[in-house]
């Protein structure tokens, strides 16, 4: 019954300083997703290589990591990850959490 399948959803996305985003999913949880090895010359992610635009065009866009990069959330003009794979990242502390 498909009513029973659990899929991942992106919530909320927080850039850190390090090419890394914390991803906040529909579980509860917290996930650390590193795209330094995604960051290569000629290939899609060329343009996230700019701290700058790494961390301004950061969005949730259809329920997961993406870069807005056509302005006004246009899914076809965006960059995004699947949200399996930002499920499958290692769980951590929620950066945003006063201690």
């Amino acid at each position: 019954m498909l009513s029973n399948l659990f899929y991942p959803k992106v919530l909320q996305v927080v850039p850190s300083n390090n090419f890394e985003v914390y991803a906040y999913l529909n579980d509860g949880s917290v996930r650390l997703f590193d795209v330094k090895p995604l960051l290569k010359e000629g290939t899609v992610f060329e343009p996230l290589m700019d701290i700058h635009t790494f961390k301004e065009k950061l969005a949730v866009i259809n329920g997961t990591v993406a870069w807005d990069m056509g302005g006004g959330r246009d899914p076809y003009k965006c960059i995004d990850i699947d949200p399996l794979t930002v499920f499958e990242q290692k769980i951590v502390p929620d950066p945003l959490e006063v201690k």
